[in-house]
């Protein structure tokens, strides 16, 4: 509870001191006086809801970017995997995609419009094109760091190619691949927003820049916020599928504060107690009535079994 106090407390500041700088008009070296208000943003963003428009704007970008992202997600685990594991399609498919990975997803945009019959078919290219290298190079770096044992054990007990592709392959890479997929869904918003500004009809970031041209800059806000919780809650929802699907993997609590425990003591196997005996105590049977006797016998056995 600690820890979630602290996160809304730090928000509250955040949007405490964007009130306090808007509403006083402070102009030092940034022009606060240009931004709107809290209060002006939240009115804004509570007249929006109220409309049809933004759910609209809502749906619209949420199905481009879902597509998008999904398609950029099967092309790329499977580009990934087949550049790895065979030589042929590394030749073929190696320098082409390093050739087009460096070119940014959204100087695509025209190609999308020159290339697709609609600017909604456009708008989901750019969004796989973005997706689809973070993807691939997680995957490729996942598939290549898997330990040959494994796969050699399979082969070891009977298994073919798809096999080991079933049970080392795609289990073995999955925390590579969920990472390139975190990475993948941040910049597919990226890329969406700004094709949608550029040539989108309807979606969240058509509408941010409308209200930008007409210089209604609660909206603008208004976009961005919306914008920010929209990237917030799909990047968790792969998060949490990820930690669903690589429950096997062991995980450790990071508790800030607190010393992390030392290495663990080796196993020692369990040895039954045997006294030692001297070799003055190895004596013969007929000492043994002396050592009763209460006599110099006695005196030196009690002796001997303090030894």
């Amino acid at each position: 509870m600690r820890r979630y106090a602290l996160r809304v407390l730090s928000l509250a500041a955040a949007l405490g001191l964007w009130q306090g700088l808007t509403s006083l008009n402070i102009d030092l070296w940034l022009r606060f006086s240009q931004f709107p208000t809290v209060t002006d943003v939240a009115r804004a963003f509570s007249a929006r809801l109220s409309g049809p428009d933004y759910w609209t704007d809502l749906t619209d970008s949420l199905t481009r970017i879902l597509t998008g992202f999904l398609l950029a997600a099967v092309l790329g685990v499977a580009t990934g995997v087949l550049v790895v594991r065979s030589r042929l399609a590394e030749d073929l498919l190696g320098p082409l995609l390093e050739v087009v990975r460096p070119i940014p997803a959204i100087a695509l945009v025209p190609v999308a419009i020159l290339l697709f019959p609609s600017n909604e078919q456009g708008i989901v290219f750019i969004t796989c094109a973005a997706a689809f290298f973070p993807v691939l190079v997680s995957t490729r770096h996942a598939v290549r760091a898997l330990t040959p044992t494994w796969e050699e054990a399979v082969r070891t007990m009977g298994g073919g190619r798809w096999r080991i592709l079933g049970s080392v392959v795609l289990p073995g890479a999955l925390p590579g691949v969920f990472g390139g997929l975190s990475v993948g869904i941040g910049v597919s918003w990226i890329c969406v927003i700004s094709a949608e500004m550029i040539s989108g009809q309807y979606g969240v970031g058509y509408r941010t820049w409308q209200d930008y041209t007409v210089v209604d800059y609660p909206g603008v806000f208004v976009g961005m916020v919306t914008i920010g919780v929209l990237g917030w809650v799909t990047s968790t929802a792969v998060e949490l599928l990820g930690r669903r699907l690589t429950c096997w993997l062991p995980r450790t609590a990071y508790v800030p504060g607190v010393r992390p425990p030392g290495p663990a003591r080796p196993f020692r196997p369990f040895r039954p107690f045997r006294p030692v005996r001297s070799f003055r105590s190895a004596k013969p049977a007929s000492a043994a009535p002396a050592a009763v006797s209460g006599g110099p016998a006695s005196e030196e056995a009690r002796d001997e079994h303090l030894v």
